[in-house]
């Protein structure tokens, strides 16, 4: 069963961080490029941060560079997010993607909320 599940979300002071997980079961993982996707209400989702299938290459949109990293572990078939100096805007529904050509999966989401 081709499946990926998100995990980490949660509620965070702003300046806070949090580190989401999307685990991969059911395709080659390694095969992949992997891509973290978010959504506010009454918002298109947007890519906040992508992955090359072997690692070595990287991509963040400008409202989060230097905040947002992105790592995956083959071995483990798993992708990270390191979400640091969170704001309320980061606020959001967060969603793993795997991209093959044109044969793409989702994750069903993970909710972000940046709060005081």
């Amino acid at each position: 069963q081709v499946q990926l599940v998100e995990s980490g979300g949660g509620l965070v002071q702003p300046g806070g961080s949090l580190r989401l997980s999307c685990a991969a079961s059911g395709f080659t993982f390694s095969r992949y490029a992997m891509s973290w996707y978010r959504q506010a209400p009454g918002k298109e989702r947007e890519l906040v941060a992508s992955i090359t299938s072997s690692g070595t290459s990287t991509n963040y949109p400008d409202s989060v560079k230097g905040r947002f990293t992105i790592s995956r572990d083959n071995a483990k078939n798993t992708v990270y997010l390191q979400m640091n100096m969170l704001k309320p805007e980061d606020t959001a529904v967060y969603y793993c993607n795997a991209k093959r050509g044109a044969y793409a999966i989702w994750g069903q989401g993970t909710q972000v909320t940046v709060s005081s």
